[in-house]
């Protein structure tokens, strides 16, 4: 129902959508991006321009991975298919989805933030004109620890994540990459100032 109301809304709209502006945050698996993400959340807490998106996936929450919604396999497919989600993708064999709601926020002027695959970057430069990506990056070494850490992966699965990783590269006058191999403060200020000139930005927007 929700998604649905949403659309109609929205139907007047001309995509991409504008006013606000959709921080789409990118990095290999290991490289802290809910860590970045948690620093800016608790930086921002009374910031009412910035939404922080809680992701849908189809894997349960728990206290080492990130606070999200879950779905079973078949309730996902059944919400995407009604609408649910504004994006959705499949990365090792789970699947992700960004509420539908994300779109009247940045189409009302809000900054969204979001964890996502940098697979879906070129479907997230169609549906949002104001698009600021932010890669975070950390040392194959550092890397590596983390994901050993996590204890999800064989030795074989963490190398071949590395790998992956290796290959991709994003680049354009939209991406900000911050290295998060030291101290979670520096990379989260470097983040923070990100986030304000989205504000902004989209401040600027709306008076257009």
């Amino acid at each position: 129902m929700v998604s649905a109301l949403i659309e109609r809304e929205l139907s007047a709209e001309t995509f991409p959508i504008r006013d606000g502006v959709f921080v789409a945050v990118v990095g290999p698996s290991g490289a802290g991006k809910d860590t970045v993400i948690g620093y800016a959340r608790a930086r921002f807490a009374d910031e009412t321009r910035l939404e922080f998106v809680r992701r849908v996936i189809t894997r349960p929450s728990d206290a080492a991975s990130e606070d999200h919604d879950t779905l079973a396999d078949a309730a996902f497919v059944e919400a995407e298919a009604d609408g649910a989600f504004a994006i959705s993708w499949e990365a090792h064999g789970l699947r992700y989805g960004i509420p539908a709601d994300v779109d009247w926020s940045v189409a009302n002027g809000r900054v969204a933030v979001a964890n996502v695959s940098r697979a879906i970057i070129p479907v997230l430069r169609e549906r949002y004109a104001n698009l600021a990506i932010v890669e975070i990056t950390a040392s194959p070494d550092v890397l590596a620890e983390r994901l050993a850490m996590r204890g999800r992966e064989s030795r074989g699965e963490v190398l071949a994540r590395l790998a992956r990783s290796a290959n991709v590269t994003l680049s354009g006058p939209d991406v900000t990459s911050i290295d998060n191999s030291g101290p979670r403060e520096a990379a989260g200020e470097r983040f923070a100032e990100v986030l304000r000139k989205a504000m902004a930005f989209s401040d600027m927007s709306g008076l257009i």
